[in-house]
């Protein structure tokens, strides 16, 4: 009966492992609420993978804690691409100081297998409308003037983009600034819009239309060269804060382990997706460019931006 039974159990595995993938729905966990970059991009990969793979392609948000929680959720689910991990920049940032901190519940270095690199998206520092400066180098010249001045800057989390930023920026110059972490780019946008916290940023896509609008204003962009959308806002390297110079991408990740077929046909799909002319439209308009990378360039940037934080946030003892 034993016997019969272990058959029955092996010929069940044989059959699923025989089925075409994908043979049931797929989920994408975004790492923060919704209406932020990472989202969006999620969004509209997703709604074109549904209609390729022929499969529902399911967006779920699992924001907090600089995106660990989401990230956390994905390295504990089965390795069989089904369940997928849309992140950012913040990705090697937060996880490194979680690790820092020893609440780490994956390992950044080992827990995850890349897909691809949707797109890249500008990083930019913003400000509320009733800051007192241009850029960032006037804001900081501001604030080391005036020490009466109770600034705060806001995050998308501990551990993030803009919590690494604003803590190095206070390291170099000497200014202080009180941090207030939020759960994503949308709520963050929206209280500096409001004028309740001073300084923020994220990726170019969440804030480039109210930037426009005149809602925020940019005071430096990440990249190594002015953006196009944003000719006339210098860059971080142009002012003078050098450390604070990072490439900004949107990319998808699956668990370690993940048969190689599966990566690469989400790969393919994640190419196709991004580059389908209605969504690479929709994209640029929000000022992202869509790449659909290879899995191995997925992963080399992970492990770039992770060998580039790791000691500054080591050294400014940045715990998530």
């Amino acid at each position: 009966m034993k016997l019969l039974a272990l058959l029955f159990s092996s010929l069940l595995t044989l059959v699923a492992y025989a089925q075409p993938f994908p043979s049931k729905p797929l989920r994408i966990v975004v790492p923060f609420p919704a209406g932020g970059t990472t989202d969006i991009v999620a969004r509209l990969v997703g709604l074109r993978m549904s209609e390729t793979m022929g499969q529902p392609v399911l967006v779920e948000n699992r924001g907090g804690a600089g995106g660990t929680i989401g990230a956390a959720e994905v390295a504990r689910s089965a390795p069989d691409g089904y369940t997928m991990l849309m992140h950012n920049v913040t990705f090697p940032m937060a996880s490194v100081a979680a690790a820092f901190a020893n609440r780490a519940t994956y390992n950044i270095d080992s827990d995850f297998a890349g897909v691809s690199i949707a797109v890249f998206v500008p990083l930019v520092i913003t400000a509320s409308t009733s800051v007192p400066a241009k850029d960032l180098k006037e804001l900081v010249g501001y604030l080391q003037k005036d020490k009466s001045a109770r600034y705060t800057y806001g995050s998308t989390g501990p551990g993030s983009f803009m919590h690494v930023m604003g803590e190095a920026i206070s390291r170099e110059t000497g200014i202080q600034m009180t941090h207030v972490p939020y759960k994503g780019a949308a709520p963050l946008k929206q209280e500096l819009i409001a004028g309740r916290v001073h300084i923020g940023g994220d990726q170019l896509s969440s804030s480039l239309a109210d930037i426009k609008a005149g809602k925020i204003k940019a005071l430096a962009t990440n990249a190594s060269r002015r953006i196009s959308e944003l000719p006339e806002v210098p860059t971080v390297r142009e002012q003078g804060f050098a450390i604070l110079e990072a490439d900004g991408w949107n990319g998808l990740f699956v668990p370690a382990k993940t048969p190689r077929e599966a990566i690469d046909r989400l790969q393919k799909e994640t190419a196709a997706a991004v580059r389908h002319p209605e969504t690479a439209k929709r994209l640029m308009d929000i000022g992202a460019e869509p790449a659909g990378s290879t899995p191995a360039e997925q992963d080399a940037i992970l492990r770039r931006q992770v060998a580039q934080f790791r000691p500054i946030i080591k050294e400014m003892k940045i715990e998530n």
